[in-house]
């Protein structure tokens, strides 16, 4: 069996699909038509802009679901997953290349959740941590044990876990979990503390978009970050993705749900096209990852 999975925020880089806009009319044409739907030129950001105006989540979410929709379209024939999944905002990319959304839909969603999650960002002072070289159990009873908002929000391999919160609770973690013997635990320069409770205020405002959004059954199981389940079901899909903003990407279970289930293959589609192949490659390093 044949898996494709999607990045999220993290695989944006320089410069990203000016190479396939400029050699592909079917590239120019999707690219053309998110710049219309977004009401502003994506592309020229993609293109031209530096690594700091990229980070801006309301132009990093669009840009890597656009470049992972680009690459899949241009895939062809040779897309045909036996099961998908996406790393967070990847869920959108995943949904819309098993047919679970439209182009148009998706893009209009990523691009809500960005401002929504920029505007959570913004009311507290929040940050995110990775936590390398300790079980997860340990992390978890650590954040349990400090007085502040922390919690575990990205399971990304065995050893590698992302912890989310505010800055206070993060940095109280950290320090426990430096004693703890972790072989890392450094505080990340992101925009804010995703897939934890402060995120609520952008589940609430995504939910409202979510659910007026026309969901369809997709053509192949898509596993979803809350559960690391497969999904057909497109009222339970919308659920679990109504639920993902405040709940952590179990990205370790779902890869391994995944191998369970007779996955052999992983493809990488979008992004820098190494962010998830590190990360199956930590799992079991018998089965084999590349990238479109």
């Amino acid at each position: 069996m044949k898996a494709y999975v999607f990045p999220g925020q993290g695989a944006q880089f320089e410069g990203m699909g000016k190479d396939l806009y400029e050699s592909s009319a079917l590239a120019r044409e999707i690219m053309e038509q998110a710049n219309e739907i977004l009401g502003f030129r994506l592309t020229d950001v993609m293109f031209e802009g530096n690594a700091e105006g990229l980070k801006q989540t309301r132009i990093t979410q669009p840009a890597i679901f656009l470049h992972s929709i680009v690459k899949a379209r241009l895939a062809g024939a040779a897309f045909q997953p036996d099961v998908v999944a996406g790393h967070s905002l990847g869920e959108f990319s995943a949904l819309t290349a098993a047919g679970a959304l439209t182009f148009e839909d998706a893009l209009r969603l990523v691009y809500s959740r960005a401002q929504a999650m920029q505007k959570a960002c913004e009311q507290v002072e929040s940050t995110m941590a990775a936590i390398l070289g300790l079980d997860d159990e340990i992390v978890e009873q650590a954040c349990a044990d400090v007085d502040d908002v922390v919690v575990p929000a990205n399971y990304n391999s065995p050893g590698q876990l992302v912890i989310s919160g505010t800055v206070k609770g993060v940095e109280a973690a950290v320090a426990r979990l430096q004693e703890a013997g972790a072989r890392r635990a450094v505080i990340l320069q992101v925009g804010g503390a995703f897939h934890s409770p402060l995120m609520q205020p952008a589940k609430e405002e995504l939910q409202a978009a979510i659910e007026q959004t026309s969901f369809s059954r997709p053509a192949c199981p898509v596993y979803q970050n809350v559960n690391a389940m497969p999904e057909l079901n497109p009222d339970r899909i919308k659920e679990n993705l109504i639920e993902q903003l405040t709940a952590p990407v179990r990205w370790t279970q779902t890869m391994a749900n995944m191998i369970r289930d007779g996955v052999t293959e992983f493809i990488e589609v979008g992004g820098n096209g190494t962010t998830l192949q590190g990360l199956v490659k930590k799992l079991d390093r018998k089965f084999p990852a590349s990238a479109l």
